[in-house]
């Protein structure tokens, strides 16, 4: 019986390595997710300043996109709708059009 014994005594030891090899990667983890959290409200806290800028301007200054597009989007759909009534008046046309078959 003592084999028996000794294999048991040879598991919990590895147990015991295996439990304190990720007891250690747990806490390197923490600290890892801890430098994470913190960089990222240091970021948050950036960007929630005002620059002046809309956030249009932000996304076309990003994509390299002119000022002036930037200006469109931050307009939103106005330039849409602006269309969209200039067609109702062209199609209000008094029937003069002549369709040929």
């Amino acid at each position: 019986m003592s084999n028996r014994g000794e294999d048991l005594e040879s598991q919990v030891a590895e147990l015991q390595a295996a439990v304190d090899g990720l007891t250690e990667e747990l806490v390197e983890t923490k600290e890892r997710v801890r430098q994470l959290e913190e960089t990222t409200d240091a970021l948050e806290a950036d960007e929630s300043e005002p620059e002046g800028q809309t956030t249009a301007e932000q996304q076309a200054q990003a994509r390299g996109a002119e000022r002036r597009d930037a200006e469109f989007v931050a307009e939103g759909d106005d330039g849409a709708e602006e269309a969209a009534a200039e067609e109702e008046e062209s199609d209000d046309d008094d029937g003069d059009d002549i369709i040929v078959a």
